[in-house]
This record gives C-alpha cells, sequence and structure tokens, in this order.
C-alpha cells in the first residue's frame, strides 16, 4: 500500500511538472488542471496520513514484539546455560558410568580369563600362585594371603605375597576343647560361614580378634588399614580356603582405601572359580593317587605271589626313571632330542611299574623253578623215594640170597656195588635236577640209561588224584598190579592237553610271532630232567613269554587317557631285541620308543644283580656290566643306552640304593665302552639263558 502511494505521488508531481512545461494552457485550463492536481494531492495526503496512522501502530507492535523476543532471548540463553549445565552433570554422570562398566568388562573379562586359565592348572603350587595374585590384581590390593583348610579342620598358610617369613603355625576352625565354632578370627570366621569379610580400619575393628596382625604390623612397620576376606568353596559349598586381600589402592593416587563393596562380588566369583580348579587338581591328584596305589599293590601282588621277586616292580620303574633322566639332560648324541614332557614321564612311570602285570596269570611255580623236576614242589622227592625203593629191594634181594645158601663175600661185594652205583644214579639225577650243568650228549645219554632202570610198583595209581589227571588217564589202559615200571617215567598223565586251557587272545591279531606248543604243560620227568641249560622247558618258557603277552594285552584293554596312550607300546616291549630275536612280536630297534629300550636295560640290570632270585647267585656292579657289554655286541639291547648308562654311572646311583656292599666292585669305564671283538657269552652257572634271565 505504501508503494502504491509513493506511485501516485510521483504521478501527481509528473503532472505538474507537465503543467508548467506547457505554454499554451489557458487560464481557465490551468485552474481546471490544477483543481484536478489538488484533488488528486489531497487524496494523497489522506492516503498518506492513513499511512502513517498504520505505520505509528506497527512501529508500536514492532517494539513490544522486540522486547518480546528480547525477553524470550534472555530467557532462551537462561535455558540453554541451564541446558549446558545439565549437558555437563550428563557427561560426567555418562563419563563415571561409561568408566564403571568399563572398569566391570575389565574385571569380567580377567575373571573369564582368570577362570580359563585356572582350569587347565595342572601345578598345584603354580595354581596357588596364580589364585594368590590374580586376587591381589582383580581387588587392587597391596597385599594377600591364601589359607588352604587341612584335613584335620585347621587353616594352614599356603602362600603370601610379602616375602616376609611365612608363618608355621595353623589356625584352629574349632575350638580343641569344647568344640565350638572358632569365630574369633576373620579368616575362620569367613571359612565356617562361607560369608565374606569387608574390613575398612583394622584398628577399628571390635568384631573381631586382629591382634595378629596388629602385631605383625609392629614388627615389620606395615600399616595394615583395610582388609577383604572371602571363602574359596567346593561344588558341595564346602570351604577349602581362604583368600584375604589386604590395603585396597586407589589407582591414581596411591593411597590406602577402603574395598569397594561392589569389588567384593567379582573376588567372590574368583574365589569361586579358584576353589572349582583347586577342587579338581585335589581330585585329579586323588584319582592318580588311586591309581598309582593300586599299580603298586598289582606290583606288590606279582612280587609277593613269589618269595623270591619282592621288589622287581618297584626296583626296575626306578632305574628306568633314573636312565630316562640322564637321556634327558643329554646334550650331543643320539639323545639330544630326546625328552619328556609331564605327560610322557606319567606314561613312563605306569609302564615301569606295569611292565610285568602280566605276571599275575604266570604260575608260581614257573616264576619260582628252581629245579627241572620242580612243580607246586620239587619232584626229586619222588624219585628219590623210589632209589630208596630200589635200595631195599637190592637187600632184600640180598638177604634172599643169603638165605637161599650164597656166598656172603660175593653177595655182599655185589650189593655194595649196586648200592654205590644207586648213590652214584640218584646224585646225577639230582645234580641235572639242579639245573647248574649244561646237558652235553654223554649226559643225556647216562640220563637215559638210568631212566630204563625199573623198580615195582604195588599200589593203584588211579587212588586220590584230581578230576583231571583222571581224565587224562581216560584212554590210558589200566595195568594191572605189581607193574614193573621205569625209574624216570614220562606218562600220558603228565601232559596237560592245550585244549583245556585255550589261548584267551588271537596272536596273530595282536602281532604277536611266537611259537604256541602243543601242550599247555609237560611233567614228564625225563622230558623235564634233560633241559639242555637252566630249568625251563619250552612249555613253561612259552608261559613265560605269555606275561609279557598278557602284559599287553591287559594294557590295552584299560582306558588310558589320550595323553597315556603309550603305556602298552613302553611296557610291552621290555624283551624285545635291536634285532627282531626278542619277544612277543620280534620289534627291532626303529620300532621300539627310547621308553620301552630303557625298561629293557632297567629289568636286565635288576634281574642280573637282583639278590632274591631262586636259581641264580646275585652278580657284582662289573659281571652284570660284562654281561650286558656282550648283550650290546649281540644286540639285545641298545649300545647307545648302554654307553649311557655307563658313561652317566646310573648303575652306582642304583647300586649304592638297591645292592649289597660286596656286589659293588671297582668299575673299570672305559672296559665297558668298547664292545668285544667276538661275542663269547660268560658262563652264566645256573642261569636259564642270556636271553631268558631278565624274565623275574
Amino acid at each position: 500500500m505504501s508503494y502504491d502511494a509513493f506511485e501516485e505521488e510521483q504521478q501527481i508531481l509528473d503532472a505538474g511538472d507537465a503543467l508548467l512545461e506547457r505554454s499554451d494552457l489557458t487560464t481557465e485550463a490551468l485552474r481546471q488542471a490544477f483543481l484536478v492536481h489538488h484533488a488528486a494531492y489531497r487524496k494523497l495526503i489522506k492516503t498518506t496520513r492513513r499511512l502513517v496512522k498504520v505505520n505509528d501502530r506497527n512501529e508500536e507492535s514492532l517494539k513490544d514484539a522486540n522486547l518480546q523476543v528480547r525477553k524470550q532471548q534472555t530467557e532462551l540463553q537462561e535455558a540453554h546455560a541451564e541446558l549446558g549445565r545439565h549437558a555437563e552433570v550428563l557427561e560426567a554422570k555418562v563419563r563415571d558410568r561409561t568408566k564403571a562398566l568399563v572398569y566391570s568388562q575389565d574385571k569380567l573379562q580377567k575373571l573369564v580369563e582368570l577362570g580359563i586359565a585356572l582350569s587347565a592348572e595342572q601345578d598345584l603350587n603354580v595354581l596357588l600362585k596364580r589364585i594368590l595374585w590374580s586376587g591381589k590384581e582383580i581387588s587392587q590390593a597391596d597385599a594377600a594371603t591364601l589359607y588352604l583348610r587341612t584335613e584335620d579342620n585347621h587353616l594352614r598358610f599356603a602362600l603370601r605375597s610379602k616375602t616376609d617369613e611365612m608363618p608355621s603355625f595353623t589356625i584352629p576352625l574349632y575350638d580343641p576343647v569344647t568344640g565350638q565354632p572358632n569365630l574369633n578370627y576373620v579368616s575362620t570366621c569367613v571359612a565356617l560361614s562361607g560369608e565374606s569379610v569387608r574390613i575398612d580400619d583394622v584398628y577399628q575393628e571390635t568384631r573381631f580378634d586382629l591382634s595378629g596382625t596388629r602385631k605383625v604390623d609392629a614388627e615389620t612397620g606395615y600399616r595394615t588399614v583395610s582388609m577383604l576376606t572371602v571363602s574359596l568353596k567346593s561344588r558341595k559349598g564346602e570351604c577349602i580356603g581362604v583368600l584375604q586381600l589386604i590395603n585396597s589402592l586407589d589407582q591414581e593416587t596411591g593411597a590406602v582405601q577402603p574395598f569397594d563393596a561392589n569389588l567384593t562380588g567379582f573376588v567372590e566369583a574368583l574365589g569361586a572359580q579358584a576353589a572349582i580348579a583347586l577342587d579338581n587338581l585335589y581330585l585329579i591328584k586323588a584319582q592318580a593317587e588311586l591309581f598309582d596305589s593300586v599299580i603298586k599293590i598289582i606290583a606288590a601282588a606279582i612280587d609277593a605271589k613269589s618269595p623270591y621277586t619282592g621288589g622287581h616292580c618297584e626296583r626296575v620303574p626306578e632305574l628306568g626313571r633314573m636312565l630316562a633322566e640322564a637321556a634327558c639332560q643329554e646334550t650331543t648324541g643320539p639323545f639330544a632330542e630326546f625328552s619328556m614332557d609331564t605327560d610322557a614321564w606319567r606314561e613312563f612311570h605306569l609302564a615301569g611299574w606295569l611292565h610285568d602285570c602280566g605276571k599275575v596269570t604266570t604260575p608260581e611255580y614257573v616264576v619260582d623253578k628252581a629245579t627241572k623236576l620242580e612243580t607246586i614242589y620239587n619232584r626229586i622227592h619222588e624219585i628219590r623215594t623210589r632209589f630208596e625203593v630200589l635200595r631195599r629191594d637190592r637187600i632184600i634181594d640180598f638177604q634172599e640170597r643169603l638165605l637161599a645158601g650164597g656166598q656172603r663175600d660175593l653177595l655182599q661185594a655185589e650189593l655194595d656195588q649196586q648200592l654205590q652205583k644207586l648213590n652214584e644214579d640218584f646224585a646225577f639225577v639230582a645234580e641235572s635236577n639242579v639245573g647248574g650243568e649244561f646237558m652235553s650228549p654223554s649226559r643225556l645219554a647216562r640220563l637215559e640209561q638210568i631212566a630204563a632202570i625199573e623198580w615195582t610198583r604195588y599200589f593203584d595209581d588211579r587212588l586220590g588224584i584230581s578230576e583231571g589227571e583222571l581224565e587224562r588217564l581216560r584212554d590210558v589202559p589200566k595195568t594191572p598190579l605189581p607193574n614193573r615200571e621205569k625209574l624216570l617215567a614220562d606218562k600220558p598223565d603228565m601232559i596237560v592237553p592245550r585244549k583245556t586251557h585255550p589261548l584267551s587272545y588271537d596272536p596273530a591279531h595282536w602281532g604277536f610271532k611266537v611259537t604256541v606248543p602243543e601242550a599247555l604243560y609237560n611233567y614228564g620227568e625225563l622230558y623235564n630232567l634233560r633241559i639242555a641249560r637252566g630249568t625251563l622247558t619250552e612249555e613253561e618258557r612259552f608261559k613265560i613269554v605269555e606275561h609279557v603277552i598278557n602284559t599287553i594285552v591287559m594294557l590295552d584293554k584299560l582306558p588310558f587317557p589320550k595323553n597315556m596312550q603309550r603305556v602298552s607300546a613302553f611296557a610291552g616291549a621290555h624283551h624285545e631285541t635291536m634285532i627282531g630275536t626278542g619277544y612277543p612280536r620280534r620289534l627291532k630297534r626303529d620300532d621300539m620308543p627310547v621308553q620301552a629300550r630303557i625298561l629293557a636295560i632297567a629289568d636286565i640290570f635288576e634281574a642280573l644283580t637282583a639278590s632274591d632270585r631262586p636259581y641264580k647267585k646275585a652278580k657284582t656292579v662289573n659281571e652284570a656290566l660284562r654281561i650286558m657289554k656282550f648283550m650290546c655286541k649281540d644286540q639285545h639291547i641298545d649300545p647307545d643306552l648302554f654307553e649311557l648308562f655307563v658313561k652317566s654311572q646310573v648303575w652306582k646311583s642304583y647300586a649304592d640304593i638297591y645292592l649289597h656292599p660286596h656286589q659293588i666292585d671297582k668299575v673299570d669305564l672305559a672296559a665297558y665302552l668298547t664292545l668285544p671283538e667276538k661275542c663269547v657269552l660268560p658262563q652264566l652257572k645256573s642261569d636259564n639263558s642270556i636271553f631268558w634271565l631278565s624274565y623275574i
């Protein structure tokens, strides 16, 4: 509208200018034009006056609006300032909350990591240290003490973070006189109640007896202020220990402060994880101890089964351990790379104790067989009785012929000759029974001559015998009495057929390369006395081979964990040789782990030097090493291990503990570190053979 007024004003001015420029207008025309111009100008003034009034009103409105705007701006500024203050408070709260969340997340992360680490730890000392230092770290404590509950309900100091001397006394959980719970001390109260205790100022605390803490402070100059004590509870809720944290530290200033109440939950969670880890370790340890005890009981039963093998199953693993440690310590040579971790040592330990577990199936008389005619007893007594009968028969014949008018001198000379021969024959049979002399062809021929001597049996030999013996005589015709019999007999009933006791395993399935005798046992008198060397028959030797076979079968059936799968391989190869002439699988050196070869050497040295064998005299260290040197030449044992056995003087460490002083003679180490040019085994009187001497 204001714009239109200005336009009208401009038009009026333009019209006035146009009238002034005209000279042709008359007075009347000029008057009329002026009237028109005047009317237009009056209208313009009126319009302008109206516009001014409107503008004045608008100006007042603008002033009011401006004042309102300024007022609103002031209010807005005040609100903005207030909002800023709220934003700062909110930001601080968010920052504090974020810090708390990060703190909690960090604690939770540490708890997870600690839980994993604690559950994986197998070493008790390392586990205790981890629990102690983890509690100290997660609680930001300056010091920590770990107590463990004993079987007799005491708390003992297990570990401390400070280096001062660990107290040697224990704290009873119950009063020894009244039997009442001991709630006087923080540690015992927590152990008995299972509830955590937080103390802000030890010197202001009145609930518990803290005189001991104050006394230690006085002695050491340390100042105990705050304390947090939590219980380590097992799965069953039983306290197995107590973790005590001392003096919470401000992470920024290092000042001692009370333990944060929110921290208690984290420490309790750590305590629960620590208790489970400890409980698991205790259970694993208890199971291992139980397993070891069962193994040692089995080994002791095997040794106790024979009065002549006591301690064998204990000494072999100990000697094996000594040699294995020597191998692990080598930094050059064939064993430079050889080492055993904890699981391998455990495998080797079990294999050593169980290497002869199959002997539980071996009859005692085979294990103890000291003479050729021995079964449950030494049957030389039966044969001696027959010689007694023959002697009496000769004397009776002498008396009868003398009464019949014979010449005494001639008859007496003949009788003396006969009795002398009987004495000599029995002495020869008795000597052959001992097995100390090699049965040469001439000795075998004389044995056959003696066996052919006849004697008369007057009593029924089928009375008072077992069903098994009767069964073996079922197809044998009964002879009328009296009956003339050979002095040394190989009767049908003396052979126990294998069909009565078939093999409990398939040799082919197990890879056993053995020759199975047709008979289970052959008790034939002449058959046994013919044994060329030692005291064992072919059937009995196989029974001895079976002790290793049964060891392998038995151990393979045990559900050993994955980290102990080689127990059978270690234990079952200690009678193998380096060239495949051993038993039961005829393995060669490369087929056997080092641990099996170590047990072979331990088994042989123990057997040679043992003083509890019925069939041989205990050898001196030199005699044993000399035999083993020849066995190296024949590749019966590992020459590298034998060299290590000699030069490391493992034999001496063993001998000092287990051998009699007279067996420990002076040893020239150099003599045993070079193999002989020819393998000529020394005479082993009374031994079954080099190949079999390590059986016991």
